[in-house]
């Protein structure tokens, strides 16, 4: 049997999940998230952009057709609706599980005025309102929503639980605070926010009001950071191999996508992932999202397809969402 990590914190790769057989196929799983149901939603950056399955893999539903720009990134609230990140579409909409849109959270469709070109994360002159290609969004306990403002701002916006903007708060830059593309974002239990600050590669930690605590950086280009329910802290990390920018290179030596689980005082537990041969089931392309559902169990979402085609190759053989089970 093959397993993956270290310590109390070993993984078996799931071969074959979700199912062969099931009638929508999965383009590129840029989302993954995981409801009370244990139902795991994909965000597909495709059609369907929606795909729902039971934790064995098989197809539940799958709606969305036409609703979404580019899909980014998808959060599952604790009363199982869905708030939907689409990063070029500039906006935030929360639906329920069925795919009915009850709301749009902020402003849509008109990107914010940042001084940013394309996507190109090193020419914003200021950070700016909602939004400019958000990435991410949660839901904390109280209510209040959160929103990774991203590929062309460098912010965090804080909403109330009825969407009116609280306050914002980060600039470009690499001080505390600071941000060169912030990708994810997580929630403690003590309702710390967690921003995985990409292209600075560290998680820097705030107060629910925007107050710096701290960062952790023994990261590589990290994607999405996942505070569990059994308090670890799940990060997917890009890696320096693959998703890279056009002004980027690899790098001599150069280490993998990968996932690390740290502890709530930032202590490393178990990490796997990092070499080159990513059709391996214990490697990783380009980690981009996860979660992990009531057992344990963890899924992964890839932008295989996007990081592939920046590179010019092919994907043939390559997986954009992986499950791996908690070993006991």
């Amino acid at each position: 049997m093959t397993t993956v990590g270290q310590g109390d914190l070993k993984f078996e790769p799931v071969e074959n999940w979700p199912r062969e057989d099931n009638e929508v196929s999965i383009t590129e799983a840029v989302g993954v998230a995981v409801d009370s149901q244990d139902r795991v939603f994909v965000f597909n950056r495709g059609e369907p952009p929606v795909i729902v399955f039971d934790r064995e893999g098989r197809l539940i539903n799958a709606w969305g057709r036409g609703q979404f720009v580019r899909p980014h990134g998808i959060w599952i609230a604790s009363d199982d609706t869905l708030y939907l990140t689409d990063d070029n579409g500039h906006s935030v909409k929360q639906f329920t599980a069925e795919g009915q849109l009850l709301r749009t959270i902020g402003p849509s469709g008109q990107p914010s005025d940042t001084g940013v070109e394309g996507i190109d994360y090193r020419t914003i002159e200021r950070g700016a309102p909602p939004f400019n290609l958000p990435t991410n969004t949660l839901v904390a306990s109280t209510g209040e929503i959160f929103v990774s403002d991203g590929y062309g701002n460098a912010r965090v916006h804080k909403y109330s639980a009825e969407g009116e903007l609280i306050k914002s708060w980060g600039e470009p830059g690499v001080g505390n605070g600071q941000f060169q593309l912030p990708h994810g974002i997580g929630i403690d239990r003590d309702d710390r926010i967690y921003i995985a600050d990409r292209e600075n590669r560290r998680i820097q930690i705030f107060s629910s009001d925007g107050n710096f605590i701290e960062a952790w950086t023994d990261i590589l280009r990290p994607c999405e950071v996942f505070v569990a329910a059994d308090n670890l802290v799940y990060v997917a990390e890009l890696g320096e191999r693959h998703g890279l920018f056009p002004w980027m290179t690899v790098p001599p030596n150069a280490v993998g996508g990968r996932v690390s689980i740290f502890d709530l005082e930032g202590n490393l537990l178990s990490r796997w992932g990092g070499g080159h041969d990513a059709s391996l089931a214990t490697e990783f392309y380009a980690p981009h999202d996860l979660w992990v559902d009531s057992e344990g169990s963890i899924y992964v979402g890839e932008v295989a397809v996007t990081a592939a085609s920046l590179e010019g190759k092919s994907l043939d053989g390559l997986p954009t969402l992986r499950k791996f089970t908690k070993q006991n």
